[in-house]
């Protein structure tokens, strides 16, 4: 059965390629429904099994991690790095690389799946391990409330059928319960730097946890010092970003789960090299000029991008979308604090004007608005030799990214 659908499979996804959908889930869907074993079937034979990552924020980037950690030992790593969050996405990854003989060549999955997606996930194949980083309020226009969100995210531990890692320092993701649960967590003189949505909105003070982890961030300067197993390693990273620091100790957490008898420090070499995801801190040149991409998506996120990135070395940028992608709602705005910012040379996007207001609400000035992304891009990169940095929502990210790389190599 499983050499019909990927005949089957291939054949249409070698049409959706001659009529230019080059992207198409169709060949998913195909298998789907004519096959809802095939992703059970192909992934169970995996010598290391499937690993599911899920939550908010940091997804893709946490996946790239985990990814070229298992590649540093020698596995062979089968992932989805379109980044669709769909059964049919992860079929169609499946058909791209699998031979017509069924030999499916790979040691261990990794793979990116938002919260819902994640359950569907679980439904219809297996999950052996589970890296659940966080809840956050970007997702409520599709998944409803934010325990809503928690609650996906508990079914899909329950469904995991060896360890599920956690992090300590979310609230909602702290008490998710299955039978094999570990931690990944923050020293406690770094809490305060990683505030969740809830501390953005009531301003009180986090409370360390006092369960263990197996994987803590204990300090963040111009390294980043990881305790595992008693021992403290200090490596500078390459992924940018405090937040992308706490979520490598989430894949360290993950790996040494899955490989225990790997050696720390050669894990800690490898994640030393390890660059950001696509549309994550990318770093592209307009006319001698760098211009950084820097994905925000909720209050906490662009929190923590606003503690990592603002000097007085580049100029600033904001583009803001209110897509189904980035979510409607755009009142997330008023729980970021902007003070960091003294002034930003534009804002852009669909919801320009309403960045523009938030700003002058906390006395940061904008220079100019200018809803289209292609223009806003030449005025900004016109600015100056400063470098550049745009705190960019995901369907501006996207955009952004398709006009830099007619000015730029991307």
């Amino acid at each position: 059965m499983e050499k019909v659908s990927i005949i089957l499979g291939k054949t249409v996804q070698k049409i959706t390629r001659l009529k230019g959908n080059g992207g198409s889930a169709l060949p998913g869907l195909v298998i789907e429904r004519t096959n809802p074993n095939f992703v059970k079937n192909v992934l169970k034979k995996l010598p290391y099994g499937v690993v599911v990552v899920s939550g908010t924020n940091g997804k893709t980037t946490t996946t790239k991690m985990i990814t070229e950690l298992f590649e540093s030992q020698g596995l062979k790593v089968f992932t989805n790095k379109t980044g669709s969050n769909f059964v049919r996405g992860v079929i169609s990854a499946i058909l791209k690389n699998i031979k017509i003989t069924g030999k499916f060549d790979y040691d261990i999955a990794v793979l990116e799946l938002d919260e819902a997606h994640a359950v569907k996930f679980s439904e219809v194949a297996p999950i052996d391990y589970a890296l659940l980083l966080n809840v956050m309020r970007d997702q409520l226009d599709r998944f409803g409330e934010i325990d809503h969100t928690a609650a996906y995210l508990q079914k899909v531990a329950a469904a995991t059928k060896k360890t599920v890692i956690l992090n300590r320092e979310d609230p909602r993701i702290s008490k998710i319960k299955a039978e094999n649960t570990a931690f990944f967590g923050l020293s406690d003189s770094l809490i305060k730097k990683f505030p969740s949505d809830d501390d953005l909105l009531s301003h009180d003070k986090k409370k360390a946890s006092k369960k263990a982890a197996l994987v803590t961030l204990e300090k963040l300067d111009d390294k980043a010092t990881f305790a595992i197993d008693g021992k403290k390693y200090s490596t500078p990273l390459k992924v940018k970003g405090i937040y992308n620091a706490y979520n490598a100790a989430g894949a360290l957490a993950i790996v040494k789960s899955v490989l225990p008898d790997a050696k720390t420090a050669d894990l800690i070499k490898a994640l030393a090299n390890i660059e950001s995801a696509f549309g994550r801190g990318e770093v592209f040149k307009i006319n001698d000029v760098e211009v950084e991409l820097l994905l925000v998506k909720n209050p906490s996120a662009f929190q923590l991008s606003l503690a990592s990135f603002v000097d007085k070395d580049h100029d600033y940028m904001i583009a803001i979308n209110d897509e189904i992608a980035d979510g409607r709602d755009v009142s997330w705005l008023w729980n970021v604090d902007f003070t960091s910012l003294e002034s930003v040379k534009l804002t852009s996007g669909t919801r320009a004007t309403d960045m523009a207001l938030r700003l002058k609400y906390d006395g940061v000035k904008t220079d100019a608005i200018v809803e289209d992304l292609k223009q806003a891009v030449t005025k900004f990169t016109g600015t100056g030799k400063k470098p550049k940095r745009i705190f960019t929502t995901y369907t501006a990210m996207l955009e952004l990214r398709k006009i830099i790389s007619g000015k730029s190599l991307v």
